[in-house]
């Protein structure tokens, strides 16, 4: 097709453009990277197609390129990864925005509220940038307290991915804390300001606690509340399920972004995964090396330990998690990485070009992968990699390509 490997990033295809395409497609199929922000880009997507008559097919996947290989009759976009026919790169906005624009110039109604928990998944502020405009259609209310899908605020707190404290993972532990604050059956706005000043003293209090961890943690404090009509309690909240399922169980993350009921098991997938990421943050074998906090551990969800290592753990600019067959970055802060462009790069190199100091953690994770028998993804401020090896040796590959 003449749309073969161009992005929507800003100098690329404009919505319109990607309206059209899709409009004149017989088959569409859409293939989501597996975290929070492409899997609604994927239901915004898949839902507008749905509205025009348009067939398709939506899949989510740690690596998308896999999957482009298009047939005589049909169009493959990517979401949030590299090739396909048109692909919407993760870029300086977050995938979800751009697909509610593509949704909106096909004619549909696109759900304001899915966008913003994609951005948010995203780690966007609800308002910042273009989601301001999608705040003020989804007009909501935003209240004090603590972001949870749950209004069961013991679950809510404990299994949180926004924050990282000593009882995550554990809802027996929250509720004996929540006891000591002597709160009142139905919960008003104090109540949900005392949960919300235990929530970020137990974050940001203790000694591991890194000072980027008192600023994180603002990300899951006054929440925008959402009605019945919506899955999950807050906005915040369904970030935190999507991004979580995308990752644990992507055919329960694809129904939920279709609108399907699938509350339950995205909220026991949410709860597996979030245990799990935790559990890593507390209890794996940890060190550090000039620019790299790493943490070891037998089997996890990387992505999101990385993750949560940097908010809340990492001293050092760049957080690894890896196991004996996969891995995953994240940069904590600006310094020794290049920001000048977020979107997804080619195998070229591990900096940049003006400046080889500066580092691609997509391209170092692309590299290392490829050399080690797998293969790698991610932007330059995240990456993931699977591969042939154990943890010592990528460890070291990694460590060189950075």
């Amino acid at each position: 097709m003449s749309t073969s490997g161009r992005t929507a990033g800003e100098d690329a295809l404009s919505a319109s453009d990607i309206a059209a395409t899709l409009r004149d497609a017989d088959f569409v199929r859409i293939v989501a990277h597996a975290d929070g922000d492409a899997l609604a880009a994927g239901g915004l997507l898949a839902r507008a197609c749905a509205t025009a008559g348009i067939p398709f097919q939506v899949s989510a996947t740690s690596f998308p390129a896999h999957r482009t290989d298009a047939g005589d009759d049909e169009l493959v976009m990517t979401v949030g990864g590299q090739g396909g026919n048109v692909t919407l790169p993760e870029h300086t906005r977050p995938t979800s925005v751009v697909a509610f624009d593509v949704a909106t110039e096909l004619g549909g109604s696109p759900d304001p509220v899915l966008a913003l928990a994609g951005a948010v998944a995203a780690g966007v502020s609800p308002g910042a940038g273009d989601t301001a405009r999608l705040l003020d259609t989804a007009d909501l209310t935003r209240r004090p307290g603590v972001s949870t899908p749950t209004e069961d605020v013991a679950d809510g707190v404990a299994h949180s991915t926004l924050l990282h404290a000593g009882f995550s993972g554990n809802a027996g532990a929250v509720q004996a804390e929540l006891a000591e604050l002597d709160l009142p059956v139905e919960l008003d706005d104090d109540a949900h300001r005392k949960i919300a000043s235990l929530v970020a003293l137990s974050v940001a209090g203790p000694e591991g606690a890194t000072p980027r961890a008192g600023e994180t943690v603002q990300r899951a404090l006054r929440p925008y509340e959402l009605g019945d009509d919506y899955p999950f309690a807050t906005l915040g909240g369904y970030a935190d399920v999507l991004d979580a399922v995308a990752q644990e169980q992507p055919g329960t993350g694809i129904a939920l972004a279709l609108g399907h009921d699938a509350r339950a098991p995205a909220l026991d997938a949410w709860r597996t995964h979030s245990k799990a990421a935790h559990a890593v943050v507390r209890n794996a074998t940890t060190g550090r090396y000039d620019g790299l906090f790493v943490a070891r551990t037998d089997d996890a969800p990387v992505v999101t330990a990385a993750r949560l290592l940097g908010d809340f753990r990492s001293p050092e600019p760049i957080a690894l998690v890896v196991t004996d067959d996969e891995a995953a970055a994240v940069a904590v802060g600006d310094r020794g990485i290049d920001d000048s462009d977020s979107g997804p790069q080619s195998n070229s190199t591990a900096g940049s070009d003006s400046n080889p100091d500066l580092v691609d953690l997509g391209n170092a994770m692309r590299t290392v992968g490829s050399r080690l028998g797998g293969d790698g993804t991610g932007s330059r401020r995240r990456g993931y990699a699977r591969f042939d090896a154990d943890a010592k040796e990528f460890l070291s590959a990694f460590r060189e390509a950075v």
